[in-house]
């Protein structure tokens, strides 16, 4: 009979290394409702394509929502394949973890090509070990789409002095992925990088033919969508592509943008910029080699573009990290004695510290031990009240054991700090969303707050105008009671039945206009910064 077995094989290959890359890609990618972020947003849009008669189009509550249209194709086909299996946002949310795994695919076999099948797993371990993609790659994100783009790219450039098919094969999707994912931002981005194997690769002509054939492919492929979109839903593309042309022309503050990316880096890509930095030392002498080049080009040239085509904040920052990867890869596989034991050490003793942390708040909040704990939790969240659930207790225990098997099995090796790091990461994630999901729930959620506000409406209560009502809050009460509001004209002036407000003081939610007369409000439990009042016609 065969039992587990006694430690992995270092380094990963095979089903191992997929199975730990598929325990992060999963790890708390389902289970918990959608949460007050983009993550309800974007479930809303995607949702809203499985309504009947619903065109190619983007709408959220009802109202267009202009954004590249990719990602919530993708999302609306894993609902429609899953949803009989999975909650309907699990389902939705499912297209994240197919675009991240991707990703890592893509990076696996472009490590390969650079550095040699030894080094390959180090590159998606690395990536998937990065403090910044671990949120976003759990959470409904159009930008994964482009993260795949920005990973194909670097594969299909790694690969031109030996496949220049290959690389044309691949580029061609990555550019129609950068188009539909996030529009003219993303497109641009990855025209820019067309400069980088021009750079680094001395048979011109090689390379000219690759990207000449990738670009004419992939601009055939992206005017057929478009013309077919046209044709589906032509004001929202016109609408769209008005948007991204001002966009884009719109004055930036570049430097700004630029300090606030680098100053994102220095906690959002650890461990990987410290890695990097130190395979640039050790490769000092061949500098100008591809497998150095490519990275390092790809990295710097992504970092100066990304601040004149898309905003400045975490979403878009991922962008940066598949070349950082690629990037780190030498120096995470080359580290000193020392530095690997002590890289090793702090990973173990890091999230095994973290994870009791976990436990002992979980304690808390179900079993009321530790006290003043179990106080605190309540008056983060007043209200809440623990409960023991079976099925993610076992989950999370799973976890647990898994890691301490980690901890005492894994063999010497140059993969074994940059595996216990990857697998811990994970494994904290995984006990977080699956401990203190009632909690994070409890304080993110709007599912309830929904439901108390659909009980005071009508079963046929006509339009309901909205006054201040944001983005992620319109999406959350669309998503979980079907409601639709209708933007309040700055006039006050509107036909509508009914009128939610939302705001934070007495001055806000007053509505706009003369006539209304309050029936109803209420709050997330503990937020008492965000409140909404729904008013009635009174004549």
């Amino acid at each position: 009979m065969n039992g587990l077995p006694r430690s992995l094989n270092l380094p990963p290959s095979g089903w191992t290394l997929a199975g730990l890359l598929a325990f992060y890609v999963l790890a708390g990618l389902f289970g918990h409702d959608p949460w007050k972020s983009e993550d309800v947003i974007h479930l809303a849009v995607a949702r809203d394509f499985l309504d009947p008669g619903h065109g190619l189009g983007l709408s959220l509550a009802g109202q267009p929502f202009l954004a590249a249209p990719l990602f919530y194709w993708s999302a609306a086909l894993t609902g429609r394949l899953f949803d009989w299996l999975l909650p309907l946002h699990d389902a939705l949310r499912l297209a994240s973890g197919l675009w991240t795994a991707l990703s890592l695919a893509a990076l696996y076999y472009a490590g390969r090509e650079l550095y040699g099948q030894h080094s390959a797993a180090a590159t998606p371990l690395l990536l998937a070990g990065s403090f910044g993609l671990l949120v976003h790659a759990h959470e409904a994100q159009p930008m994964l789409v482009l993260l795949t783009a920005t990973s194909l790219t670097l594969l299909a450039y790694s690969l031109l002095p030996r496949k220049p098919l290959m690389t044309t094969l691949l580029l061609t999707p990555a550019l129609v992925l950068a188009g539909l994912g996030q529009g003219m931002g993303g497109l641009l981005l990855l025209l820019c990088s067309l400069l980088i194997p021009l750079a680094i690769y001395p048979d011109k002509r090689q390379v000219v033919l690759a990207l000449g054939a990738s670009l004419v492919s992939a601009g055939v492929l992206l005017t057929g969508i478009w013309l077919l979109l046209a044709s589906a839903a032509p004001l929202w593309l016109s609408i769209w592509l008005q948007q991204e042309w001002r966009q884009l022309s719109q004055a930036a503050d570049y430097w700004r943008d630029l300090k606030t990316f680098l100053d994102m880096l220095c906690w959002f890509s650890w461990p990987l910029l410290p890695l990097a930095g130190w395979s640039l030392w050790q490769k000092r002498r061949s500098w100008r080699a591809p497998e150095l080049l490519l990275p390092l080009i790809s990295f710097g040239l992504w970092l100066f573009s990304l601040p004149a085509l898309m905003a400045a904040k975490e979403t878009t920052a991922i962008l940066l990290l598949p070349a950082l990867a690629l990037l780190a890869t030498p120096g995470a596989l080359s580290l000193r004695r020392g530095a690997a034991n002590a890289f090793d050490w702090f990973s173990g003793m890091a999230f095994s510290v973290f994870a009791l942390l976990l436990w002992i708040g979980w304690c808390a909040m179900v079993f009321g031990w530790p006290e003043r704990l179990a106080k605190r939790a309540v008056i983060l969240e007043p209200g809440f009240v623990g409960h023991f659930d079976l099925s993610y207790f076992s989950l999370a225990l799973l976890a647990s054991l898994w890691w301490i098997w980690l901890l005492l099995t894994l063999p010497r090796s140059p993969y074994r700090c940059l595996t216990r790091w990857s697998a811990g990461l994970a494994t904290i994630w995984l006990l977080t969303v699956s401990l203190w999901l009632p909690w994070i729930d409890y304080g993110k959620s709007y599912r309830q707050l929904a439901a108390d506000l659909a009980w005071q409406l009508p079963q046929q209560q006509g339009c309901i105008a909205a006054q201040n009502l944001g983005d992620a809050q319109r999406a959350s009460f669309a998503y979980f009671e079907r409601l639709r509001f209708t933007p309040l004209p700055r006039s006050g002036q509107t036909h509508c039945r009914w009128l939610l407000v939302q705001g934070s003081s007495r001055q806000e939610l007053a509505p706009t206009g003369t006539g209304w007369q309050r029936v109803w409000e209420g709050s997330r439990p503990g937020d008492r910064k965000e409140r909404f009042r729904l008013y009635r016609r009174s004549n």
